[in-house]
């Protein structure tokens, strides 16, 4: 006990007298919190809050046009400019000028008319005795154009299937309400009034256990925990560097004249890292509560689990230290472990969902993701964070990440013995 003392008090030492190394480990996680979180609500506030100019293209002059045009012009988000010609807005489209445009086509509003007219009389004619032949015949469809998005080639995925779901759903509108005119008329009845507004709607609510603190989703509950967890990870670098400078330093071959086993060894920088990793967590709680809304920002809200958030935040930094024992172990030079660290930290954030969710992922990614220390790590996070979960709810991912440890310092271990003993 005493030797494990030792060894954590001279890695206290060291980490102490690295200014450089404590900026690090504790300022960049900060910044690149604050950074991205509000790159990321700009973001939203520019799609949510600052209009975006769409051409539109009226070559119909009927109904169809009419709606489209009045809906668009009542949505916050865009901003219709008109334009008469199809191929100057194309080529505006095309040359980035603008985002989007709408071009409705000629004679789209007769040919709908035309076609509920058909089904609508077809549908009537079979409540009476009319020949079958007549009815068949009052459901033929006019054929049209369709309306044309040109969307400029930069554009995001996701605001094109935003605009086509929003004009989908506006078409949907002009349609249903053009078949229930065409019964009226029809059937002739003036008096007759049907309900065209939308007769099912939908509302948004958070699931939540009984008693459970409400916590409302936002950019800053998804941020906090995945870019904790980014930033924990990163201390596979410093960690690695450090075993690799004693190597090549001579300090390891020092300590190695003193009764004292390699695991004692890393036992001490297992204990500092691993306090490292709870201060970077408290502190990254601490500005997103505080901090944060000084900068526009929503405020972190805790659920009644704070003490849950550091056990993850402690097994989350047990599987980095693992790994960067392994790596630190395996590597001869600082060129190999650094950029080696740095690149595999980012690949397994990239698979484990803290840059793009895991259920958007191929099938195949999904089940590569599910072997990520990172997923584990974020799973437990949002389990706790936005789910209200408990240690019943976490505690396969704690498993996994303290088997990913003990295997990673294990295989660690083994190799020293093997390389020393030739």
């Amino acid at each position: 006990m005493r030797k494990i003392l030792a060894a954590t008090y001279k890695e206290f030492l060291l980490l102490s007298r690295d200014i450089g190394g404590i900026a690090i480990l504790f300022v960049m996680p900060l910044v690149l919190i604050l950074t991205v979180t509000l790159i990321q609500d700009s973001s939203f506030k520019t799609i949510s809050e600052e209009k975006i100019p769409v051409l539109f293209v009226d070559n119909d002059g009927g109904a169809v046009a009419n709606k489209i045009q009045e809906d668009l012009s009542k949505n916050s988000a865009l901003e219709l400019v008109i334009e008469q010609s199809e191929g100057t807005a194309k080529t505006s489209v095309r040359k980035g000028n603008y985002q989007l445009a709408i071009v409705v086509p000629k004679g789209i509003s007769t040919s709908l008319k035309t076609t509920v007219d058909h089904n609508v009389e077809g549908i009537l004619s079979s409540f009476s005795y009319e020949e079958e032949e007549k009815v068949e015949e009052a459901f033929e469809t006019v054929p049209t154009e369709a309306i044309k998005l040109y969307f400029d080639p930069a554009t995001q995925s996701s605001f094109k299937s935003a605009v086509k779901s929003g004009i989908a759903s506006i078409i949907l509108g002009v349609e249903t309400q053009t078949i229930y005119q065409s019964f009226q008329e029809q059937m002739e009845e003036d008096s007759l009034q049907f309900q065209t507004s939308n007769l099912i709607r939908f509302q948004e609510e958070v699931p939540q256990k009984k008693g459970a603190k409400l916590v409302i989703p936002n950019a800053v509950q998804h941020n906090v925990p995945a870019w904790s967890l980014f930033a924990i990870f990163f201390i596979i670098v410093p960690l690695s560097i450090n075993l690799v400078k004693e190597k090549n330093q001579g300090t390891f071959v020092r300590m190695q004249t003193v009764p004292t086993s390699y695991a004692t060894v890393l036992a001490g920088k297992i204990i500092n890292y691993t306090i490292v990793c709870i201060l970077q967590f408290l502190l990254m709680l601490l500005v997103g509560m505080y901090v944060f809304p000084y900068f526009g920002l929503e405020a972190l809200q805790l659920s009644n689990n704070l003490h849950w958030l550091l056990v993850v935040a402690a097994f989350c930094g047990l599987a980095a230290i693992g790994l960067g024992i392994l790596l630190g172990t395996i590597a001869n030079t600082q060129e190999q472990s650094a950029p080696f660290g740095a690149t595999l930290v980012v690949i397994l954030a990239a698979i484990g969902g803290v840059w793009v969710p895991v259920f958007v992922m191929p099938n195949f990614m999904q089940m590569v993701a599910k072997a990520s220390p990172m997923n584990w790590g974020l799973n437990a996070f949002y389990d706790l964070f936005l789910r209200q979960g408990s240690f019943g709810d976490i505690w396969q991912e704690l498993l996994l990440l303290l088997l990913f440890f003990c295997f990673t310092t294990f295989i660690a271990l083994i190799y020293n013995q093997k390389k020393n003993a030739v």
